[in-house]
């Protein structure tokens, strides 16, 4: 009875300390994943409960290893707190936090690739039993920027097989970076025949990764307008981050399908004289031989550029760019015309000279062939006279004699332009030009120049003489105009004389006379000091003389005029009206020795002498601005 007491007393014991440790529990909570950039700092946090137990708590950390060999790493209680020693964590962690009910965190510092492990928090409550959680530590390394390159050299759209495009590289990841490929902005995924992309990836001593991405493409054409790059997506703590590459474009060959022919320089029309580039561009790539044909014949060139110099009208015609493909030797071939515009020289009717008659009418024409319309002025002496292809002169003169020069020109064509000249002479007998340069100059050492323009045609001969024969007369200046002769004469004055300017040629002459007198006039105090004025009077009527009948003329009416006024002359002295007395004479013709007077008398009959109520000559001095000083 007692046994079988005791035994009921032992198995209620039993089922109250089970029912006791069924009561009483221990709970741990923990994140399932804890991530952290390489080299940070990573917390690991075990949030525990102890229910009813007033033992003390004793904690473990845990760690399962690569080889899956879990491995304490730390122990702790109400009396210790260790670190196990010799391990990877010996010097880089640490715990914080011990109680009843509450947290423990789990810190490592400098955060190592191989940290990336799995750790074990255990609470052991006694009594209470003992619970565990668990927590993935992720490490996380960003890769260096990307870099990418395509191939240099030309892709053929000829090509079976997919050709290297490019290579994309991204280095120094963790965990491997993904490397994507794009094409204007649409993803290229791997596509038989068409589309491959090679992906090799390399784990360095550091643990780190290097992913390489080649990309191969069977090109077409227009793929040498598309652009190429990558995107490089990779993970970090909480996400994803994505980097993209620079964008690279390729060379791609393609076959000649038309050329395009045309002439680069000079810009718009071509006019003969020019140089003429003319160029071949083909829409294939790259830019295969041409060769050159100017009117059937080959001619030479550079690249895809031919040269013609000083092209003429000979050279309009076809310029034909033939191309030749080396990966298929097919030819192509393109074209332009060429039209080289042109004006031929001025023809002029009459041409060069033309001799016409005084009174009678001409009528020129001048006229330029020329593949575009003309335009026509003629000038004179550098002044326009006429517009349009005829010159019209009506009533010859003199003043008609000279050069017409006919300038015609393509006013749609700049710098293409001919001329021609007329010259034209008026025919008849010579007449000295009232407005030649017949005026007296005076010179060193008293000599004045006469000068004398005589006009006509053929052109006047002149000469000079003198009244006086011992005179010497030095012609300084001859020389011819458009329409005569120009002569000048350097006379010494030194007494009166009258110098003539003779024209004469096979239809007439003229002659025009300069009269000079040389009077003495004393001007100054010292009697060696003498003042040579010269005046000039009006010109005389020049005598046009068309024969010897004229001069003749001319001479007979002179006699007779000289016998009428002496005849007067003597009437008067016989009746007394012209005294004649010694005392009363003057001698008129003893010169004043301290001065001389120079006259020049424009009439052919003798001097008018002014005579004073005493019979007296007066004083040249009242003739008034008759004269003109000249000094000695």
């Amino acid at each position: 009875m007692a046994l079988r007491m005791n035994a009921s007393t032992f198995v209620g014991l039993f089922l109250l300390s089970v029912t006791w440790k069924a009561w009483a529990k221990v709970e741990v909570n923990m994140e399932d994943r804890v991530e952290v950039f390489l080299g940070d700092t990573a917390q690991i946090t075990c949030m525990f409960t102890v229910s009813d137990s007033h033992d003390d708590v004793i904690i473990q950390w845990y760690m399962i290893t690569k080889t899956n060999v879990r491995s304490r790493i730390y122990y702790g209680d109400g009396n210790i707190q260790a670190v196990d020693r010799d391990g990877q964590f010996t010097d880089k962690i640490s715990v914080n936090g011990m109680g009843k009910s509450s947290e423990v965190v789990l810190t490592i510092r400098d955060v190592a690739l191989e940290d990336e492990l799995e750790f074990i928090c255990q609470v052991n409550g006694l009594s209470a039993g003992n619970m565990e959680g668990r927590t993935m530590l992720k490490v996380f390394a960003s890769p260096d920027r990307p870099n990418i390159e395509g191939v240099h050299s030309g892709i053929s759209v000829s090509n079976k097989n997919p050709s290297k495009i490019g290579s994309c590289e991204a280095k120094n990841g963790y965990p491997r970076p993904n490397i994507t490929w794009y094409r204007d902005q649409s993803p290229m995924q791997n596509t038989p025949g068409e589309v491959s992309v090679v992906t090799l990836v390399t784990k360095e001593s550091s643990g780190l990764y290097t992913v390489q991405s080649d990309l191969h493409l069977n090109v077409v054409k227009e793929d040498k307008d598309s652009f190429f790059y990558c995107e490089v997506s990779y993970l970090v703590p909480g996400g994803t981050k994505m980097t993209e590459t620079n964008k690279i474009n390729i060379t791609v060959h393609y076959p000649t399908t038309s050329l395009d022919v045309w002439v680069e320089s000079p810009k718009g029309r071509v006019k003969e004289g020019d140089t003429v580039e003319v160029h071949c561009r083909a829409n294939g790539n790259p830019q295969p031989p041409f060769t050159f044909m100017h009117n059937m014949q080959e001619l030479k060139s550079e690249l895809n550029v031919l040269v013609l110099k000083d092209v003429t009208r000979l050279s309009n015609g076809n310029i034909t760019c033939t191309a030749l493909d080396l990966d298929t030797y097919e030819e192509t071939v393109g074209y332009t015309e060429l039209f080289v515009d042109y004006l031929d020289l001025a023809v002029l009717i009459p041409k060069d000279t033309h001799v016409m008659a005084q009174g009678e009418e001409l009528m020129a024409t001048c006229n330029a062939l020329s593949s575009l319309p003309t335009h026509t002025e003629w000038f004179k002496k550098g002044e326009k006279v006429a517009e349009g292809h005829t010159l019209t002169l009506k009533d010859a003169v003199f003043d008609m004699a000279g050069t017409y020069v006919c300038v015609v020109n393509v006013p749609s064509l700049e710098r293409l332009e001919t001329s021609g000249s007329l010259h034209v002479h008026v025919q008849g007998p010579p007449e000295i030009k009232e407005s030649a340069d017949t005026v007296l100059e005076e010179v060193t050492e008293k000599f004045l120049n006469l000068s004398c323009h005589a006009r006509g045609y053929p052109t006047p001969v002149i000469t000079w003489s003198s009244s006086d024969e011992s005179q010497i007369l030095k012609e300084v200046s001859h020389r011819q105009t458009e329409d005569g002769v120009l002569s000048v004469l350097s006379i010494k004055v030194t007494s009166d004389i009258t110098a003539n300017c003779n024209a004469y040629n096979v239809h007439g002459t003229d002659s025009f006379p300069f009269s000079i007198k040389a009077i003495v006039q004393t001007t100054s105090s010292d009697p060696s000091t003498t003042v040579t004025t010269v005046t000039p009077v009006t010109p005389p009527k020049r005598v046009k003389k068309e024969g010897s009948g004229v001069i003749i003329a001319v001479i007979i009416i002179c006699i007779l005029l000289l016998a009428i006024l002496g005849s007067v002359l003597y009437f008067l002295y016989k009746k007394g009206k012209i005294p004649c007395g010694r005392s009363g004479k003057q001698d008129l013709t003893k010169p004043n020795k301290d001065s001389i007077m120079v006259e020049i008398n424009n009439d052919n009959t003798e001097e008018a002498v002014l005579l004073g109520v005493n019979g007296d000559k007066k004083p040249t001095s009242e003739q008034g601005d008759k004269y003109m000083d000249v000094q000695k």
